[in-house]
């Protein structure tokens, strides 16, 4: 991995070693794209300015992320199928993330389960849920995270109806699956490391739903089932029903909306994260770094305030820090590193970046991350 440098690297890598079907999954956004393109070039456009001649030499990337000291402002964000880039890989990913001081957030669609996890690591990790339409189900998973001693709830509320990803309906990642077709086959088999690694892991089925729910058990019916599940009438009520059930803190994933922002700090959570799903929901939406600003305004003394979408380098932290965020997830940027090394890619992916926000830090003349505002901008 010497000749790794950058993130998109790692993307490359990834590309190569993982079937067309799966790649695209993490890396391609809803409809034609126009959000997930806006979160990389909004970013982008937003200017450092350059210091000089300041003591720079102490310069430190810890922080605090929910109470709790973190080595970065960086969280692992929930993906979901990440176990089908590289065998077993949120367990990988967690202990990758738990070795560098960070937390990790498993999503209620992985392919390990959160037993799996919670059995393989020595932390508590956060655990991520979607609400579905069988309540049951939603309060069985919150007991199994209280179980496991999850540390905190990720609750994402930006998936009440499914944006459409063209790519996934044409490589046959389709309600019923189509994944096993004439080219399909040929490019798993022309990924030899993948598909042995990928074979010898304990699940390549939804660990949190296969054999929990009655009648679903393969890669079909758990399609299907989960199809069925995305509830149009979730509501604030519903939120508050979870935070009934779940006794520890909370975290509310998709808010582009300072209305929304405000329900958010209402009702009780611990933080809120600014995200548009990646690009991957709703086509059309604002950047994320569009909108934190004015949601680091509206609620940023009453919550703690993270971002999510678009994050591919420790210049972008910086950027969304100096904007107010607290901490920021990554997604596309770890699982790039997943799929192309396993385990040891997360920690490239998160080596890559940590040393970018410390470059970036001195030439910008900070030393903390508690530093860190609109000052280092060139606005």
């Amino acid at each position: 991995m010497d000749r790794i440098t950058c993130i998109e690297d790692l993307r490359e890598v990834h590309k190569r070693r993982v079937p067309k079907a799966f790649f695209d999954y993490v890396d391609r956004g809803s409809y034609s794209e126009q959000t997930y393109r806006a979160n990389h070039e909004d970013l982008q456009a937003i200017r450092f300015r350059q210091r000089i001649l300041v003591n720079i030499a102490k310069r430190d990337l810890a922080t605090a992320i929910l109470g709790e000291k973190a080595n970065l402002p960086l969280i692992l964000a929930p993906v979901g199928s990440t176990g089908m880039q590289y065998g077993d890989d949120e367990i990988h990913a967690c202990r990758a993330a738990q070795a560098a001081g960070i937390p990790y957030t498993l999503s209620t669609m992985s392919i390990n389960s959160i037993e799996d996890v919670a059995e393989s690591v020595e932390k508590p990790f956060w655990f991520q849920l979607y609400v579905m339409k069988d309540r049951g189900f939603v309060r069985e998973l919150i007991e199994r995270a209280m179980a496991a001693k999850c540390s905190a709830l990720v609750l994402t509320v930006d998936l009440q109806v499914l944006g459409q990803r063209h790519q996934d309906i044409k490589n046959g990642l389709s309600v019923p699956p189509q994944l096993f077709s004439l080219a399909n086959m040929i490019d798993f088999i022309s990924k030899p490391s993948w598909l042995i690694g990928t074979l010898r892991a304990r699940r390549r089925n939804f660990g949190n739903i296969a054999g929990h729910v009655k009648g679903v058990d393969d890669l079909g019916s758990v399609a299907g089932w989960v199809a069925e599940q995305f509830d149009a009438t979730l509501s604030w009520r519903d939120v508050d029903w979870i935070r009934g059930i779940w006794p520890g803190k909370l975290v509310i994933k998709g808010i582009l909306d300072v209305g929304d922002a405000r329900e958010a700090a209402k009702i009780g959570a611990q933080a809120l994260v600014v995200s548009n799903h990646g690009g991957r929901q709703l086509d059309g939406a604002q950047s994320s770094i569009e909108v934190l600003p004015a949601i680091v305004d509206a609620v940023g003394s009453k919550i703690e305030v993270m971002f999510d979408s678009g994050i591919r380098s420790g210049q972008d932290v910086m950027r969304a820090l100096a904007l107010g965020a607290r901490s920021c997830m990554i997604g596309r940027a770890y699982v790039y590193g997943l799929g192309a090394f396993g385990g040891p890619g997360v920690t490239k992916a998160l080596d890559i970046i940590a040393k970018e926000l410390s470059v970036t830090m001195g030439l910008c003349g900070v030393n903390t991350i508690a530093e860190i505002d609109g000052r280092v901008l060139a606005i």
